[in-house]
């Protein structure tokens, strides 16, 4: 006689039990973007998780990472547009930001511990000038040790916490603009230092420093700390950054950017959410269409096109056409003639190819 044993359940059957409540639900979310004027001492993720409460859809990300300490235009995207997010962080971006020089820093900004301070009493404008010149075009620039950017699997800035020597390769960037907005300003400052090398005892020391607004406008991938640590060394004094401002991602400005405090008052004033009343715009929603069409040249797909584009297949047009919308590589929108957004394409070898397709279902 064969005996059946039960079988222990397997993750995968656990899985299969959970209860219609837990089940992931569908997003029925009106796509779009929304541009944050992201406030200092939040992380990007800590804005993307307020904004899921905002938009009442979990499907929410952001494009191009800024630093707690940093401010400034924050690209979320809600829906099907987070698919549009990595085409939006690989634009140009511009920042206004302020170096102070006299002292280099473990991070290359100021939520670090000081490393060297040589102190700063005044700037040769001659030579900084000369040093900002060095840094424009099309350059080779080390990131910051403490960066997102991932050696042998694990992010850089969690090997420095664990004390773990970081190198990072230089990567080529490019500095379009790199400009000092007014004069240096001459002041003192403290800075806490170990009493002794076997002490956790610090002791602050007031330190003479010399602080320079700058406005950068860069290819996507640069580090603006980089650039102010560069610019220590090659004047001799050591520098970091203490402030920075984003004031523009791709053609999104601060012209067009939300509170996010106004963002959470606007959704409490709506009322409580019910999941099955129709899906309203996140407030501050710039309609995927809209967002895609103002960021990307575009062409219209006639019906029959937008039915084999609705499977991958990529409209056809001369090579003269393909060659007026843009250079290989650069991202087209795909609408049909009511001015859905259909998708997105790339020119290459003066044709078009399918990125990603859209539903227009939810737009």
């Amino acid at each position: 006689m064969t005996m059946k044993v039960a079988r222990k359940p397997t993750a995968s059957t656990k899985m299969s039990r959970t209860s219609p409540e837990m089940a992931k639900k569908p997003d029925t979310s009106i796509p779009g973007i929304v541009i944050i004027d992201k406030p200092a001492g939040m992380t990007s993720h800590d804005v993307v998780s307020k904004m899921r409460r905002v938009a009442h859809t979990r499907k929410v990300g952001h494009g191009g990472t800024l630093d707690p300490m940093a401010t400034g235009v924050l690209v979320i995207g809600i829906g099907q547009a987070t698919r549009l997010l990595t085409y939006i962080t690989a634009g140009s971006k511009a920042y206004d930001a302020t170096i102070r020089f006299g002292v280099a820093m473990t991070t290359d900004d100021a939520q670090g511990q000081p490393i060297s301070i040589a102190g700063c009493e005044q700037l040769d404008r001659e030579a900084l000038e000369s040093a900002m010149a060095s840094l424009r075009g099309e350059i080779m620039q080390v990131p910051a040790t403490v960066s997102a950017i991932k050696v042998d699997g694990k992010r850089a800035y969690a090997l420095a916490r664990e004390g773990r020597s970081v190198e990072l390769k230089a990567r080529p960037i490019t500095i379009h603009a790199f400009e000092r907005l007014g004069d240096p300003r001459i002041q003192m400052a403290e800075y806490a230092i170990a009493t002794d090398d076997d002490s956790a005892e610090m002791t602050a020391i007031p330190v003479s420093v010399v602080d320079v607004d700058v406005h950068v406008d860069c290819s996507s991938g640069t580090y603006i700390r980089s650039l102010a640590r560069d610019l220590g060394q090659m004047l001799g004094c050591g520098a970091h950054l203490t402030a920075l401002r984003r004031t523009r991602v791709a053609s999104f400005t601060l012209s067009g950017a939300h509170q996010l405090a106004d963002l959470q008052a606007e959704t409490e004033a709506r009322g409580e959410f019910s999941p099955g009343a129709p899906s309203l715009p996140s407030p501050g929603l710039i309609p995927i269409a809209e967002a895609a069409t103002s960021l990307f040249p575009s062409i219209v797909l006639s019906a029959e096109e937008e039915q084999r584009f609705s499977h991958g297949q990529a409209p056809t047009r001369d090579a003269q056409e393909v060659m007026a919308l843009g250079n290989p590589g650069d991202v087209i929108a795909a609408c049909n003639t009511s001015g859905v957004l259909c998708g997105v394409l790339a020119i290459k070898n003066h044709s078009l190819k399918t990125l990603n397709v859209f539903s227009g279902e939810t737009q």
